[in-house]
């Protein structure tokens, strides 16, 4: 004889919802599939309206000086040219001459306070972008913001304290913004080295962790003593 918790429960399970029919796996399908047209068109669409951006800025500003000398348009002239001035300007300032002119120039920036930060911070930030030495050095793995949880770090330099110990200085980024996050400072022997490269790094933390590489160095490796592997360290 069934209990009344018995009967209640052989009833919920006989009343439960019926299994999904032909048009309810329908729409889930139709949603998913519009969702991965979304998905993948996206970036194209998002990277053409970018270039069209960019070359319709510098056509506004080059068009109303060349338009009237040449007699028509050229769609595209004003990249072309601002492309021409960025090299040469680059070629300008690598050269000692040019050195000098914009050390002078930043100089005389450093006398007004508000346009200094903005220009001394931009000028960091593209540092670091560039991945060149004064930039972001490797890809780095921290036990924080507790144990047993792993953040991506990206490697900026290094020092040492009067008492000999070193410290390397990591930037924790932001996601999905990694052009701002934190500086600290970590013992050698708790900063660990990965196998990505920055721009893998890069990649997983604009993604927020959905592009990563198949396999990841994350975290320390252990021997079967429990140490930690010193060669995985930095």
């Amino acid at each position: 004889m069934n209990t009344p918790v018995q009967e209640n429960k052989t009833q919920f399970i006989k009343s439960g919802d019926p299994k999904p029919g032909f048009w309810h796996k329908w729409k889930i399908s139709l949603r998913n599939k519009i969702l991965a047209g979304i998905i993948a068109l996206t970036p194209a669409v998002l990277t053409i309206y970018f270039i069209k951006l960019f070359i319709t800025f510098f056509d506004k500003i080059v068009s109303p000086i060349l338009d009237p000398l040449i007699g028509f348009h050229i769609p595209g002239l004003g990249l072309i040219i601002a492309l021409v001035v960025i090299y040469l300007l680059g070629l300008f300032i690598t050269n000692i001459l040019g050195k000098s002119l914009l050390s002078v120039f930043e100089k005389w920036l450093n006398y007004i306070p508000v346009v200094r930060s903005i220009y001394q911070t931009t000028k960091q930030v593209l540092s670091a972008l560039s991945f060149s030495k004064a930039g972001f050095e490797k890809v780095v793995f921290i036990e924080y913001p507790r144990k047993n949880v792993w953040t991506i770090g990206f490697m900026t330099g290094e020092t040492t304290n009067h008492a000999g110990k070193r410290f390397y200085s990591v930037f924790l980024p932001t996601t999905p913004n990694p052009t701002s996050g934190w500086v600290l400072f970590f013992p050698e022997d708790e900063v660990y080295s990965s196998d990505m490269s920055v721009e893998q790094g890069l990649k997983a933390i604009i993604s927020a962790g959905a592009i990563l590489p198949p396999e990841a160095n994350v975290g320390p490796a252990y021997k079967s003593s429990g140490s930690i592997m010193t060669d995985h360290s930095i």
